[in-house]
């Protein structure tokens, strides 16, 4: 028996790739799904089972493509309607694999048809479980995703969730590993640990929601506590994993055209595309074409993305660095963004060469503006989120997250300078890159964001404890 999590960092997502006997299944397999036909070759096995927890809100699974290219079963548990063929799974049905067993739990409340996959050893023994987005490593999915869809509100589906887990899951034998589809930095849940593997008994000891002498009262109370709006995408990514989609390659083939500096121009004019430039923030800071938005690459791309473009139906086009064109679609396409129309050919100096009109952003360390931060009446703009800005803020800030920021437009001065910052520089470039692209230009970004901005002796708040906010 082989299990491998094949975990993605920038969506803090886990799939996993199980073989048994030369019989494979896989578990909420990302869009890309060459890597798993890769590892089914080198095994020299079939994949046989595509195992979904649920329907994702967070990005957009490869179940489709990866049946389509394999003849591999679709496993849904009971609830789901998919609008494609797949097996419904009952409460309690086994799978068998190879020499191993599957067997699905029905554990709804963060979403009904959310399901658990039990694993069962050659030997018949409870080794692992699969827990979507029921269970995380130090909590639990959040349950007010699904109220629409589920016509419950989302402390009916907390209290579903009590149930499941404790009757489900808490039941099973300590030794159990947990192997969950998300891990910290998701914003399907909200206070998970960095690791990405556990064993069930540690979870009851050190996991809020899993308190043995918790009420279900408690439980829905602590759940729902601080949860804030998800993305606008999720529902939109929703639709997709339960309709389907296009494939992959047709995804990339349409993304990956090159466009020349007039051919791209023309393009933005006539489709009204976003383009957005995905280099590193320093790059963008120099030079970058008036009104684009800057989401770099480099940092947590996808998942803002998806919260600050939001509609799936975006036309997209690309300025990236040299040879990562395909990279960044491919990872758009993994939240939804099908409709990358091109990338700028010869990038971002193709265009400065072309004599086309371009766009900076005024950027200082901190340490040369030290003296102007310090004063009580500049203007300075923590884009952090609340958490981090209560817990530590330069004395004179205004916080307005960036997750939020079509909220706070109206906060900043239309005349004037004002002065941006977050934790290191990337989020507060793409504050400024939207700003500018509303016709806000009046700004400057703190290089370095507030660690510089601490280290250039600015007064700050005293620090408060993330912990005991």
């Amino acid at each position: 028996m082989k299990i491998e999590q094949i975990y993605t960092g920038c969506l803090a997502q886990g799939a996993y790739y199980i073989e048994s006997e030369g019989e494979v299944a896989i578990i909420d397999p990302l869009r890309e799904v060459k890597p798993y036909l890769n590892r089914s070759n080198a095994d020299n096995a079939k994949i046989k089972y595509i195992f979904e927890t649920h329907f994702h809100a967070d990005f957009v699974s490869g179940h489709v493509t990866l049946a389509k290219e394999t003849g591999a079963s679709i496993v849904y548990g009971p609830n789901a309607n998919p609008s494609f063929d797949a097996i419904i799974a009952e409460d309690g049905q086994e799978f068998k694999l190879g020499k191993i067993t599957i067997v699905a739990l029905h554990t709804p409340g963060h979403t009904m048809e959310s399901t658990t996959y039990l694993l069962r050893d050659k030997n018949g023994r409870d080794h692992a479980i699969f827990s979507g987005d029921t269970l995380f490593l130090g909590d639990v999915g959040r349950p007010d995703l699904a109220q629409k869809a589920a016509h419950m509100t989302q402390e009916q589906l907390a209290e579903t969730l009590f149930d499941s887990l404790r009757t489900k899951i808490m039941t099973l034998a300590d030794d159990v590993i947990v192997y969950p589809a998300h891990g910290a930095g998701s914003a399907c849940g909200k206070n998970m640990m960095k690791e990405t593997v556990d064993t069930l008994g540690n979870q009851k000891k050190v996991n809020y929601a899993l308190r043995a002498d918790m009420t279900k009262e408690e439980f829905v109370k602590e759940v729902t506590e601080g949860l804030l709006p998800p993305p606008e995408y999720f529902p939109l990514n929703v639709k997709m994993n339960k309709e389907g989609y296009d494939d992959i390659k047709d995804v990339l083939k349409r993304g990956t055209r090159p466009l020349s500096p007039e051919a791209f121009e023309a393009a933005a004019n006539e489709t009204g595309a976003v383009v957005l430039d995905v280099r590193n923030e320093n790059d963008f800071a120099k030079g970058h074409i008036p009104r684009s938005i800057f989401i770099g690459l480099d940092g947590s791309f996808a998942p803002w993305v998806g919260a600050l473009i939001a509609d799936v139906e975006q036309p997209i086009l690309l300025v990236a660095p040299k040879g990562r064109e395909e990279e960044v679609v491919t990872r758009l396409s993994r939240v939804g963004f099908d409709n990358t129309l091109g990338f700028l050919e010869g990038g971002f100096e193709a265009w400065k060469k072309s004599a086309m009109e371009y766009d900076t952003v005024a950027s200082f360390p901190a340490a040369e503006i030290k003296q102007i931060l310090t004063e009580k009446d500049t203007p300075v703009f923590d884009v952090r989120k609340e958490s981090e800005f209560l817990s530590e803020h330069v004395e004179n800030a205004e916080n307005t997250p960036l997750d939020f920021i079509n909220d706070h437009i109206s906060q900043f001065p239309s005349e004037g300078t004002f002065y941006l910052h977050c934790a290191g520089g990337y989020r507060s470039m793409i504050t400024a890159s939207i700003l500018k692209s509303r016709g806000i230009h009046n700004l400057i970004d703190v290089a370095g964001g507030f660690g510089a901005i601490k280290e250039a002796g600015v007064p700050v708040s005293d620090y408060v404890c993330p912990s005991t906010l």
